[in-house]
């Protein structure tokens, strides 16, 4: 059984991811993030680097997991082990925390700069589930969140928040493990199965399988709809707006 929101009756909560869900930032986070590899194996490697790519290595090696974790993925695939050094580290220091937050202070730039646009499609479902009667839940590995959804007016749609700020306070690992999603399902007091994860990254599929979640909807932004179910997804759409008209489509998007 389904719900005119295409998900299944017993779900009571709705988590979603940030990036790439809420906002269209996961496209900048990718920039950034070429930006800031590219630069360090220039400098560390020659003219014959080997570039980040923002589209393969983003999906497999940094998208959804917070920033030192995709920092030290990233360089371990290509063998490469940095000093794990300090959280406030400078942006030029040669640290796993420095580089990943020379990529902050180069997201931040460009955000400045082009600022934060919402998937409307995404805002609109979240309206219809809390109309519903459904709490809702932003669950994120960055730090910028709450700034991301003040700058779009969508603060007040979310009953909790768990972003990285609150993952640092809590000791929370950060995704594939489910445990930031867990915390947003516990906060709003709302167990697992009966909560639905939204994402768009394969950790944050691996994370909503992880943690025994009643619905996990993939939201494919990039085309990579196979590597979303193989990861875990129930359930995959181009857009949240797909998942109200679910049921005359078949069940399946």
């Amino acid at each position: 059984m389904t719900t005119t929101l295409g998900l299944p009756e017993a779900i009571q909560a709705c988590l979603f991811d940030l990036d790439g869900v809420v906002t269209r930032t996961a496209v900048v986070h990718a920039a950034a993030w070429k930006e800031t590899f590219d630069a360090f194996l220039h400098a560390r490697e020659g003219e014959a680097f080997c570039p980040f790519d923002p589209v393969d290595d983003y999906d497999e090696y940094v998208d959804g997991r917070p920033r030192a974790d995709g920092v030290r993925t990233f360089l371990a695939s290509r063998d490469i082990r940095l000093p794990e050094g300090r959280p406030d580290d400078p942006p030029d220091a040669p640290t796993v925390h420095g580089l990943g937050n020379r990529k902050n202070e180069i997201l931040l730039a460009r955000i400045r700069t082009d600022g934060v646009q919402p998937y409307d499609g995404t805002l609109h479902y979240i309206e219809a589930a809390r109309a519903r009667g459904l709490r809702t839940a932003i669950v994120s590995s960055s730090a910028n969140t709450r700034d991301v959804l003040r700058s779009i007016g969508a603060e007040h749609l979310f009953d909790v928040r768990i972003d990285g700020v609150v993952a640092a306070e809590r000791g929370l690992p950060g995704k594939p493990r489910p445990d930031t999603f867990l915390a947003a399902a516990r906060d709003l007091g709302v167990p697992p199965a009966r909560a639905a994860v939204f994402e768009d990254a394969l950790a944050g599929m691996d994370a909503g399988r992880a943690g025994n979640f009643g619905y996990v909807v993939g939201v494919d932004r990039v085309g990579q709809t196979d590597a979303l179910y193989a990861h875990g997804a129930d359930v995959v759409v181009k857009d949240l707006k797909d998942l109200t008209d679910l049921q005359e489509r078949g069940g399946q998007a």
